[in-house]
């Protein structure tokens, strides 16, 4: 699922415009960065914990020539699962019901126009590709050294 498609099925969830929605996300998504660049983490209950963590610098080995290497000290940012996340994942049961119309999202034009369609024997399923055609056959030539003999 792309942000878009976040955008949209958030709106569906909720009710709200997209307009709206889209905005909610991006004001999130800076606040969250923003904090945690700071160095504070920050916990959204039963989703996820967003924080910068410091690495000290330390002593590494090359595991092809077996010589020692420096690391140098860096910052990396840490998402952590909370419980409720991990448990909707492992036991979907569990998950938050979904609104008609969120996932999968419908394509309404997609809709009519199967609706349109007559039924034909040998239509293709939804979805399916259609068969690969064959290149054509090879004619069999004799090489000029075999016309020699």
């Amino acid at each position: 699922m792309n942000r878009s498609q976040l955008v949209k099925a958030v709106a569906v969830q909720t009710g709200q415009e997209a307009r709206a929605v889209d905005t909610t996300i991006k004001g999130l998504t800076d606040v969250i960065m923003g904090v945690a660049a700071k160095g504070e983490p920050v916990a959204i209950s039963g989703f996820a914990k967003f924080a910068r963590v410091e690495t000290k610098a330390r002593m590494g080995r090359n595991p092809a020539t077996g010589a020692p290497v420096k690391i140098p000290a860096k910052k990396k940012a840490r998402i952590t699962p909370l419980k409720g996340f991990k448990d909707a994942l492992i036991t979907p049961s569990t998950a938050p019901k979904l609104a008609r119309g969120v996932w999968p999202p419908e394509a309404p034009a997609a809709k009519a126009a199967a609706k349109k369609a007559p039924a034909r024997a040998g239509a293709l399923r939804a979805g399916a590709r259609p068969a690969a055609k064959r290149a054509p056959a090879k004619t069999a030539t004799r090489s000029t050294t075999a016309r020699k003999r």
